[in-house]
C-alpha cells in the first residue's frame, strides 16, 4: 500500500469516526443554547465529509483510480 492511500484511509476513518462520535453525542447529552449554531455548522461539515467519502469508496472513484494505476503500469 502506498503511503498516499495510508494516509487516505486513516484520514477517512477519522472522519467516520468523528461523525458518528458526534450523533452518538448529539443523542446522548443536551447541547448548551450558546453553542448551537456553532454545532450546526460542524456537524454539517462532517456530513459533507462523510457523503463524500461513501461517494469516494462505494462509487465508481476508487474504481476509477485504479484504474488509472493499471493503465499508468504502476
Amino acid at each position: 500500500m502506498k503511503a498516499k492511500e495510508i494516509y487516505m484511509y486513516c484520514l477517512a476513518g477519522l472522519i467516520v469516526i468523528g461523525f458518528f462520535g458526534l450523533l452518538y453525542l448529539l443523542i446522548s447529552i443536551s447541547v448548551p443554547e450558546q453553542n448551537k449554531e456553532i454545532l450546526n455548522i460542524v456537524v454539517g461539515a462532517l456530513i459533507g465529509s462523510f457523503s463524500s467519502i461513501v461517494a469516494y469508496f462505494f462509487g465508481s472513484s476508487l474504481g476509477s483510480a485504479r484504474k488509472d494505476e493499471i493503465i499508468r503500469g504502476k
